[in-house]
C-alpha cells in the first residue's frame, strides 16, 4: 500500500504502540475495568507504523489508545482475520488492498461506516462505492526494483518493462514473492495478466497470454520466496538493510522503495542506490475497515476517521513509504526527490480480480512453484 513498505521496508511499529503476535483465537482481554472501552485494537500486517506524536494526538482527541496486533504479510493477516471473524481479535483491520478486497467483503469481515473526511478522497480510490464497508487509506505501486551498482558495474542496462525480464541478459537475476501468500507477489502476477491477457484474448493470441509469459520467466531463472521481507532483505543485492548480501539484483518491491533506502543517509546521495522499472508496475490501493462484532465500535469509527485525517495522512509516507489518498496532502521532499513517478501503472477492475483471482493463483502455482 495499497502490502502492504509492505511494505515500507519492514519498518517496525514504534513508540507507544502495543504490538502482539496475531493468532487465530480470541480477542484481547482488559486487565482493568474500562480498559477495553478505552483501547481500540488495530489488526494489521507487520509493516504498519505511525509516529509517537500522531498516535498521542489520536489519544488526546478521542480518549482511545491504539493497540496493534500484527500478523505477518498482508495476505497472512487477512487470512487470520477471516478465520477469526466470528470472534474478532480487534476493532479495525488495516491492510487489505484491491487485490484481496473481494475476499474480505465476500466473507462479511466489515461493518459499513462512512468515515469523516471521506469526501476528501478521490472517487477512483473508493472501490466499495456507497456501501462504505472499507475506507481507502493509501496507495502505492508494486514494481520491479533494481540494484543500480550491480548493473553499472557490469555495463548492463537495467530492465524497464515486463518484456525485458524474459531476455537472456536478465537470467537468474529476479526474485519475486509468492502470489499465493504475498500481496506484492499477487500484485505482480496481476500486472502480467493485465499486460498479456488470457490465452483467448486478442493480445493473448499473439503473445501466448500471461501463462506463456510466466513459463518464459521460469525458464529465465525467476526465484520465488514466501514474502516481501525475505525477497528484499535476504535475496536482493541492493537492500541497505539486508544482512545476508543477496545475489539477485532484481526484486519485486515498490516504487517508493528508493526513498526508503536514502532516508537516513548522511550525506544525502545524488540518487537512490535502487531504481524502478516503471513498465512493470501494478497500482495498489490499501483499505481499513471496522470489523464486524468489534468490542469497541465507537473507538474503531474514531480510528477510521483518524486514518484519513490530514494528521495521519501527512505522517504516513515516511512511516510506511506509501502515498496518501487525501487530496492536498503534501509529500515529503525525500519522496519527490528520490521517488519514481509511474505514469501508466497496470490496473484491473476489482470485479475481474474477484472473478478470476483464485483460478489465476492456482494456475500460477502449478506453473511456477510446483
Amino acid at each position: 500500500m495499497v502490502t502492504t513498505f509492505r511494505r515500507a521496508l519492514g519498518v517496525a511499529v514504534l513508540g507507544t504502540l502495543t504490538v502482539s503476535a496475531l493468532t487465530a483465537c480470541g480477542g484481547s482481554q482488559p486487565s482493568d475495568e474500562g480498559e477495553e472501552k478505552k483501547t481500540v485494537t488495530l489488526v494489521t500486517h507487520d509493516s504498519f507504523a505511525a509516529s509517537d506524536e500522531v498516535l498521542e494526538k489520536f489519544t488526546e482527541e478521542t480518549g482511545h489508545t491504539v493497540k496493534v496486533l500484527s500478523g505477518g504479510d498482508a495476505g497472512s493477516a487477512l487470512n487470520q482475520a477471516i478465520l477469526s471473524k466470528d470472534d474478532p481479535q480487534g476493532d479495525v483491520f488495516f491492510g487489505v488492498d484491491n487485490t484481496l478486497l473481494s475476499r474480505a467483503l465476500e466473507n462479511g469481515l466489515f461493518t459499513p461506516y462512512e468515515a469523516e473526511g471521506l469526501e476528501k478522497i478521490p472517487a477512483e480510490y473508493r472501490l466499495d462505492g456507497e456501501k462504505h464497508r472499507v475506507t481507502p487509506v493509501d496507495t502505492g505501486d508494486v514494481c520491479v526494483n533494481y540494484d543500480r551498482a550491480w548493473f553499472e558495474k557490469r555495463g548492463i542496462e537495467p530492465p524497464k518493462t515486463l518484456d525485458d525480464l524474459v531476455e537472456p541478459e536478465y537470467k537468474d537475476l529476479l526474485v519475486v514473492e509468492n502470489a499465493a501468500t504475498s500481496s506484492p507477489g499477487l500484485g505482480f502476477l496481476l500486472a502480467t495478466v493485465a499486460e498479456y491477457g488470457d490465452g483467448g484474448t486478442a493480445r493473448g493470441e499473439a503473445s501466448g497470454g500471461w501463462e506463456a509469459y510466466w513459463k518464459k520467466l521460469r525458464a529465465n531463472g525467476v526465484e520465488v520466496v514466501d514474502g516481501w521481507e525475505q525477497a528484499y532483505y535476504d535475496r536482493f543485492s541492493g537492500s541497505a538493510g539486508g544482512e545476508n548480501g543477496g545475489d539477485r539484483p532484481l526484486v519485486v518491491s515498490y516504487a517508493s522503495s528508493p526513498p526508503a533506502e536514502v532516508l537516513d543517509a548522511d550525506p544525502a546521495p545524488k540518487q537512490a542506490p535502487t531504481g524502478v522499472a516503471t513498465g512493470t508496475c501494478f497500482r495498489q490501493i490499501e483499505f481499513a475497515g471496522l470489523l464486524s462484532g468489534a468490542d469497541n465500535p465507537e473507538g474503531g469509527k474514531a480510528l477510521l476517521d483518524f486514518l484519513v485525517s490530514e494528521t495521519f495522512q501527512e505522517d504516513m509516507p515516511l512511516q510506511m513509504f506509501v502515498n496518501p489518498v487525501r487530496e492536498g496532502t503534501e509529500l515529503p521532499e525525500v519522496f519527490t526527490e528520490y521517488g519514481e513517478t509511474v505514469p501508466d501503472p497496470h490496473t484491473m477492475a476489482p470485479e475481474r480480480i474477484a472473478e478470476n483471482r483464485e483460478a489465476w493463483v492456482e494456475t500460477w502455482t502449478s506453473l511456477v512453484v510446483r
